[in-house]
């Protein structure tokens, strides 16, 4: 009985390793296509639409009706220049010369997986748009069509009911003190209305009126108090800009750091406004957005003068600057250097504009008025670890702070409190 169950183990693992190597060995599917084709393709080719290379679908057909096989395509794809060379495909050249003379990268690929890449290509299909979703995000804004409400137009709303019903609540108590006087015999109520009992009232009731006018003149010195303190204050502010921009695909979803598109933010006191060749070093390929389409993207060709579909500036063109609108502003008697807080206080893009890459359209998060940013330098510890600048100023503020055993400091510790550091 033992030697028939190791028999059968052996056989087992015979048929298991066999099988094995027959999966390993076994040429790519159509599943493994789409991956290669989405590791290996889409930075320059898009399905049905010319990108930095031309629409891949139907080329496959094309190839083999002009060569007779996929021979010609796979060594293509496999290396372009070298296929060039080798053949002197008059085709291939054209195709060369008609997309900039841009060199397709070598591909590192079997022929077995270049295969396919090629099935999974002839196989795709345009996904079908969902009808319920086509009015989302149809603004370009990807924001919420919904509100949440005035508040001072519910406020209002709740005073007129309560007049009303204060009203009605009068007159039926009118009405039932001339019943009651015509059953007792007495004379009925004086003519009336409501404003000369209301005034009469504050009239014979003077302490009443007295703290009703206290109330009310502590409302609209409060309101007064508000509106000065929200001069020059814009926290909310979320202006229309001429191109929709969504800093929640560019800076989150693609990671793309503050410093690639603000180049001048670790270099100067501005952090700059991205000039238009920097969008057209991913735009001269990315032609369609995730959420507004083509829509955006060309209005950035239109203002830089590039043919989407010649993929190619157009000679003579005058190009258009982009008026943004600025959203974060401090007034003019205020120095702020953002070199400084960046390189020198190693502080993150968010700590003043709040979570910037969660925001489809950027708007003031923190209302840097003066009193925010003293305390921001009172809670924040100077970054002195592996930082030059300071390394002189530590020993310093060590020994000056010695009898207070303090051996990390805040930013009012180096004068960041002084007025002259922030006022010219």
């Amino acid at each position: 009985m033992r030697n028939k169950w190791v028999s059968l183990t052996k056989k087992l693992l015979t048929v298991t390793s066999v099988l094995s190597l027959l999966l390993i060995s076994s040429p790519a599917s159509a599943q493994d296509g789409e991956a290669l084709f989405k590791a290996n393709c889409t930075a320059c080719h898009k399905m049905d639409k010319k990108m930095i290379g031309p629409a891949l679908k139907g080329t496959r057909a094309s190839w083999a009706e002009r060569t007779g096989s996929d021979e010609a395509i796979i060594s293509w794809i496999k290396n372009s220049q070298g296929y060039m060379k080798e053949t002197g495909d008059a085709y291939a050249k054209k195709l060369f010369e008609d997309y900039n003379k841009t060199v397709m990268t070598p591909m590192a690929l079997s022929t077995d997986e270049v295969v396919a890449v090629l099935d999974y290509i002839e196989s795709w299909e345009p996904k079908v748009a969902d009808v319920s979703a086509a009015g989302e995000g149809s603004d370009g804004g990807g924001g919420s069509a919904e509100s949440s409400g005035d508040p001072t137009l519910w406020l209002i709303l709740v005073i007129v009911v309560l007049f009303v019903v204060f009203r009605v609540l009068w007159g039926v108590n009118r009405s039932i003190q001339n019943l009651n006087n015509q059953k007792e015999g007495d004379e009925p109520l004086p003519a009336s209305d409501l404003f000369s009992e209301f005034i009469g009232f504050f009239v014979k009731n003077r302490i009443v009126s007295a703290i009703a006018l206290l109330l009310i003149a502590s409302y609209l010195g409060v309101l007064t108090w508000d509106m000065l303190n929200g001069i020059g204050v814009y926290e909310g502010y979320q202006p229309k800009q001429p191109i929709w921009f969504s800093h929640k695909i560019h800076a989150g979803q693609n990671g793309i750091n503050c410093v690639y598109c603000h180049n001048s933010v670790e270099k100067g006191k501005s952090a700059g406004i991205p000039s238009v060749n920097i969008c057209m070093n991913c735009h001269m390929g990315v032609q369609e957005g995730k959420v507004s389409g083509t829509k955006e993207i060309a209005k950035i060709y239109d203002a830089i003068g590039w043919d989407p579909d010649k993929l190619r500036y157009i000679e003579g063109y005058e190009t258009k600057p982009i008026e943004w609108v600025r959203i974060h502003n401090l007034q003019d008697f205020v120095y702020f250097n953002h070199s400084q807080h960046v390189v020198v206080g190693k502080q993150e893009c968010q700590t003043c504009h709040g979570p910037i890459e969660e925001m489809d359209e950027v708007y003031q998060y923190s209302d840097l008025t003066m009193g925010w940013c003293i305390n921001c330098h009172r809670e924040t510890d100077v970054s002195m670890d592996g930082n030059g600048y300071y390394e002189s100023v530590h020993d310093e503020l060590v020994e000056k702070y010695k009898g207070e055993g303090l051996e990390t400091f805040k930013v009012e510790h180096i004068g960041g409190l002084e007025c002259v550091k922030c006022h010219y």
